[in-house]
């Protein structure tokens, strides 16, 4: 393909065009095709170049921790949910109807892990998706009135389509922060969907949301249409299973005896030899 025409594909921006050109000419002088199986090759191209770079540009600005997938959960470890209903969710149907998600459970238990895996189903689905833990959105809220970019923060948090709000409940909010939470939640409501992970209990929303009204106005329009998940309380925490794997395996060969004899009394004990802390504490 001479540079004239290249310039042109790339004017009209068809970079999948231009990548895959000299090899989509060469096959299809081999195989004899007809010009419109040649074109439809070359636009099969193009389209497969868009989605992937559109996905790559998504995933970027959701700013995800980790990158996490429904098919890397260890249902085994939280009996309490079930692995139908994930993946139901992981269909990104919820956000065609314009549904909230509730992951309740105690620290540790893996609700960021499902929230962004959810997250991540949705991106590939061609979803916009933003992810942010409630504190950290409160804060940028906050800081935002110093510059007066106030208004174009908030349309940040209620324009995309999937909202994910990590950790709310582990700091109570004042009385600022929970008059600009109602306002994304209130502005989101019926409009785009929400994801929300929370070790408290609807019940205890009252405590941590600073204005028993204000939070009685934010549950009813996230209750409304909502997906809960509710993960048993006395499952054992999924990092901590994690890491007392880590600690069980770590070892190679046979253990010394007076390894053996200290295992044994921290089994007893319930401690975490890494930590010194106790097993059963929050993490």
């Amino acid at each position: 393909m001479n540079d004239i025409l290249t310039d042109k594909l790339k004017n009209l921006r068809l970079a999948g065009f231009v990548k895959s050109a000299d090899m989509r000419i060469e096959q299809a002088i081999k195989e004899n095709m007809s010009f419109l199986e040649f074109l439809e090759m070359l636009v099969n191209d193009e389209v497969m170049n868009r989605t992937i770079n559109g996905n790559a540009k998504r995933m970027h600005n959701a700013k995800f921790p980790q990158h996490k997938t429904i098919e890397e959960f260890n249902f085994s470890y939280q009996p309490s949910i079930t692995r139908q209903s994930i993946y139901n969710l992981g269909t990104c149907e919820f956000i065609r109807k314009k549904e909230n998600i509730a992951l309740i459970g105690p620290t540790g238990t893996g609700k960021t892990h499902l929230a962004i895996a959810i997250g991540v189903k949705a991106v590939t689905q061609g979803y916009s998706v933003l992810f942010s833990t409630a504190n950290d959105m409160m804060e940028d809220l906050f800081m935002s009135r110093a510059d007066n970019s106030f208004q174009q923060r908030v349309k940040k948090y209620i324009q995309v389509d999937l909202l994910i709000l990590d950790e709310l409940g582990l700091k109570k909010l004042n009385q600022q922060s929970v008059d600009d939470f109602y306002e994304i939640i209130s502005k989101r409501y019926e409009n785009n969907s929400t994801v929300i992970t929370s070790n408290k209990t609807f019940e205890e929303w009252g405590r941590i949301l600073y204005d028993p009204v204000l939070a009685s106005a934010i549950l009813d329009r996230l209750v409304h249409h909502c997906n809960f998940v509710v993960i048993d309380g006395n499952a054992d925490s999924y990092r901590m299973r994690e890491r007392q794997g880590i600690v069980r395996t770590g070892k190679r060969g046979r253990p010394r005896k007076e390894d053996a004899i200290e295992e044994d009394n921290n089994d007893v004990l319930g401690t975490d030899r890494n930590t010194g802390g106790s097993i059963n504490g929050a993490i």
